[in-house]
């Protein structure tokens, strides 16, 4: 089972990611949004923006995101850092449950770049 640490290392490194990124995915990644990250098996929620193509954590709480943010998402900690090592596709984590991804419908036809 992944830890805090390691999750939160992860955020990091996807957040790197998208900013070095090119074309669609760097668009993609443009917005500025409010963003969760609920890691279920660890009961903990990383809480930020998505803005200029990075990720910014701004809070660690205990539990499910307090505040609905406009990006949500919700999955097990060993599953975020195998995504963000590439060792698990996040459609296939989506469409089998793995993954749950939240957010009004224009932002999910500008992040499906991503996916």
């Amino acid at each position: 089972m992944a830890t805090t640490q390691e999750c939160l290392g992860a955020l990091k490194k996807l957040s790197d990611n998208l900013a070095t990124a090119d074309g669609d995915v760097r668009s993609a990644a443009a917005l500025d949004r409010s963003l969760s990250c609920h890691v279920t098996d660890l009961d903990t929620t990383f809480t930020g923006r998505l803005r200029d193509g990075r990720i910014e954590v701004t809070d660690t709480l205990t539990g499910p995101p307090g505040e609905k943010a406009q990006i949500r998402l919700a999955m097990a900690g060993d599953d975020l850092v195998a995504m963000v090592d590439g060792d698990l596709n996040f459609a296939r984590a989506w469409a089998s449950g793995r993954v749950r991804l939240e957010a009004g419908f224009r932002d999910i036809l500008r992040l499906r770049a991503l996916l």
